[in-house]
């Protein structure tokens, strides 16, 4: 067996795959870019040309008014994240005009 206390310093000892805790970092900050996209209008999501399914949860998103249905929503457009390309999505956002990115930073 592999014994993590065996290996040299310099290598991961687990194969180079991410600790469970870095893949929950990973996945709660995409949740959290998700509810910054609920912010945006939804002629600013169909601009930025999202997956259908991704799109159809945001905007259901924005109507949800209950709290716990809220909490839900917000956790399944973080998993919808996690399958798409975010670096694309970030290029897209910032080829935004200035008007629209200042309006955006405004709602932060």
């Amino acid at each position: 067996m592999n014994d993590p206390d065996d290996v040299p310093e310099n290598e991961d000892p687990w194969g180079g795959r991410p600790s469970r805790s870095a893949r929950k970092r990973e996945a709660e900050g995409l949740q959290k870019f998700g509810e910054w996209l609920l912010t945006l209008r939804e002629s600013e999501l169909r601009a930025l040309g999202l997956p259908e399914n991704l799109l159809e949860a945001l905007l259901v998103g924005q109507n949800v008014r209950s709290g716990p249905a809220q909490a839900r929503q917000k956790q399944y457009i973080g998993k919808l994240m996690r399958s798409i390309d975010v670096a694309a999505l970030e290029t897209a956002l910032a080829a935004r005009p200035e008007q629209q990115r200042a309006r955006a930073k405004i709602r932060r």
